[in-house]
């Protein structure tokens, strides 16, 4: 929201401006998207970014593009990569200074993942930080062979930057193919990890990989969150492995890692105090139940840390999968998976949670459970209060201390966004979606 006017997106590129005060649209642009599009999980766009008179999207077709904020009209266009071998953006854009910083979606298309920026005038691109490291480059012996040229690490959670060291600290997710180790042997850098980049150049000043050699589809595009405390610069994320991790954002350095959901991939730490992966985690032929399951214990839902209350809030889910695995050769511009997961029949039916997690001690504080599992974020405000929404359409308020949930309201869709609070002309709202319909509420 800027000048009292909201700024959205939607499915297949839609874009539009509408009056914060009462809803009434302004303007619409919808992209002309070719048909032979495949993105992998939705053909969903997460957002705007916007600097001056201009707004920024970037596309299932793998362009980046700038909007005039008063009319929609095209302002330029640049295209990033061809979409045909299975790139795509769905991410929000991030405007940092001049530059717009985007990461690629694709993983599942045996991509080799990315994050660039652009200059905000002309469109030009200003540099490109490929998250999967080629010849010569450090990380580049973690690749078994050639399966670097297709190691997949897509970068589809906008970041977030650190004025204070200029810093862009951006989440990838996982290795490809996604539930298939067998010819990718290491680590398989920089796939599930979080990435700590000079803001004017891409250059990597260091980097925490949450999951190593992955085989279950844990991408760590997990929105980080920055947490300044007691004089400490940390970044914390609630894993979608099932652990709530804290890393000195100075250096890289883990500080902590909890398990704030059900795992059973795990069952210890290596000396850094990172937990690895047992051996009777990985996929095989016949199937293998492991927590959580391939959605994970949180996907890319917004969490939110409130600093007064000094509790960390995600959406959790409680779910296993069987997974099993099989080999699939590599074709451009099509699905590789290398595996095939399903319910496990021998976990409880699937819920979820709003959990309260604390930093400091990596404790679960309360939880607010839900019928079944939400793909919604979570909004905190300095009044505290908590907003989040439910799989059965339900926009819910809480206490931030305690979990204790104040009035909901059924809005007929599932939510699949996280709220946004805003003011206009002295009057606080709170905004969510939800089906496909935006709405907002105002406070008394």
């Amino acid at each position: 929201m800027v000048d009292g006017i909201l700024y959205a997106t939607g499915q297949d590129d839609r874009a539009f401006a509408l009056d914060a005060r009462t809803g009434r649209p302004i303007w619409l642009y919808q992209r002309q998207l070719p048909s032979d599009i495949r993105p992998c999980c939705g053909r969903v766009n997460r957002g705007f970014a916007i600097l001056g008179d201009k707004v920024f999207m970037a596309t299932l077709d793998a362009h980046v593009i700038a909007l005039d904020a008063k009319t929609g009209n095209l302002i330029w266009d640049t295209s990033a990569v061809d979409y045909k071998d299975g790139y795509s953006f769905t991410l929000a854009p991030l405007a940092v200074k001049n530059s717009i910083v985007v990461g690629i979606s694709g993983g599942e298309y045996g991509i080799r993942g990315f994050i660039d920026a652009y200059d905000a005038d002309s469109g030009k691109r200003k540099w490109r930080f490929y998250t999967v490291p080629g010849p010569g480059e450090p990380g580049h012996e973690s690749w078994e062979g050639d399966s670097w040229k297709i190691g997949g690490a897509p970068a589809w959670i906008t970041g977030v930057y650190d004025p204070a060291t200029n810093q862009l600290f951006w989440p990838t997710g996982n290795p490809s193919p996604s539930n298939r180790g067998e010819g990718r042997a290491g680590d398989n850098l920089y796939s599930n990890t979080l990435l700590a980049l000079d803001a004017d150049t891409g250059k990597l000043n260091w980097h925490f990989q949450f999951t190593k050699h992955d085989e279950h589809d844990w991408d760590a595009t997990q929105v980080p969150v920055m947490i300044d405390t007691g004089g400490k610069h940390l970044i914390a994320q609630a894993d979608r492995n099932g652990f709530f991790y804290v890393v000195d954002r100075t250096n890289g350095k883990l500080l902590s890692a909890n398990a704030y959901a059900k795992t059973t991939w795990s069952s210890g730490k290596d000396a850094e105090g990172r937990p690895v992966a047992n051996k009777e985690s990985s996929p095989t032929p016949e199937g293998r139940t492991v927590c959580p399951g391939a959605i994970g214990s949180t996907n890319w839902m917004s969490p939110t840390f409130d600093s007064q209350t000094g509790l960390f809030y995600v959406t959790a889910r409680e779910e296993c999968d069987i997974f099993s695995t099989a080999p699939q050769p590599y074709e451009a511009g099509h699905a590789y998976y290398g595996s095939a997961y399903f319910p496990s029949d021998k976990a409880e039916p699937y819920w979820g949670a709003l959990r309260a997690i604390e930093p400091a001690t990596g404790q679960v504080k309360w939880e607010f459970r839900h019928i079944s599992p939400t793909y919604s974020g979570v909004l905190s405000t300095a009044g505290g209060l908590l907003f989040t929404g439910d799989a059965e359409g339900n926009f819910i308020a809480l206490v931030a201390a305690t979990g204790k949930p104040l009035w909901h309201f059924q809005m007929g869709g599932a939510v699949y966004a996280s709220p946004m609070a805003f003011a206009v002309d002295g009057k606080e709202y709170v905004a969510i979606a939800a089906g496909s319909s935006l709405y907002a509420f105002g406070l008394p």
